[in-house]
């Protein structure tokens, strides 16, 4: 089962955050997650790593069960598989991207998302899911803005019936298999 969830800002609503736990199915202490910081490439994304590092850690998962992956090198899927999660940060959407497809890693991220690995995208995390690059993950047919005042509405959407989509920063998307769902 596919499990995503694209942001603007992380999880910082307590909502988004709830749901998150809900597609996890387990205790917070009992998620383990791979937390890769790669698109903060410049200050200002810099400074807001300790933020999005603290996303997981307010929903009460462990620091010894988050994994900092940098992109260094392609994690195999074998190790990819034991974590419940991977927590894309922000920064630049095309160095994130870069990355991904450079080391090969894109190969097992696909198989964690499609074996109910859950996949979080905050900013630049959930822009290298949609279809705002070449070769892009392909998660989203439409492209993605994020940090908009006004965006899409709550509620199930068919994302066929829209190329672009504004995603404001007190929103997420939800992608579960085929169905899509903007919440607040």
């Amino acid at each position: 089962m596919k499990k995503i969830i694209l942001t603007a800002n992380g999880l910082e609503n307590q909502n988004i955050g709830n749901l998150f736990l809900d597609l996890a199915n387990k205790k917070p202490e009992d998620i383990k997650a791979v937390f890769v910081p790669t698109a903060a490439n410049n200050a200002g994304a810099i400074e807001v790593l300790p933020k999005c590092l603290h996303d997981l850690l307010d929903l009460g998962i462990l620091d010894q069960n988050i994994h900092i992956y940098d992109l260094h090198y392609c994690m195999e899927y074998e190790e990819l598989s034991v974590y419940n999660a991977i927590y894309f940060c922000g920064g630049s959407s095309q160095y994130l991207l870069n990355r991904i497809n450079a080391t090969g890693f894109h190969v097992p991220l696909k198989q964690f998302v499609e074996n109910g690995g859950i996949y979080i995208g905050v900013s630049a995390g959930s822009i290298v899911a949609a279809n705002n690059l070449p070769e892009n993950l392909g998660y989203l047919n439409s492209t993605l803005s994020v940090h908009g005042n006004v965006g899409i509405e709550t509620g199930a959407f068919n994302p066929y019936n829209y190329t672009e989509i504004t995603l404001p920063d007190n929103r997420a998307i939800i992608i579960t298999d085929d169905t899509y769902t903007v919440v607040e």
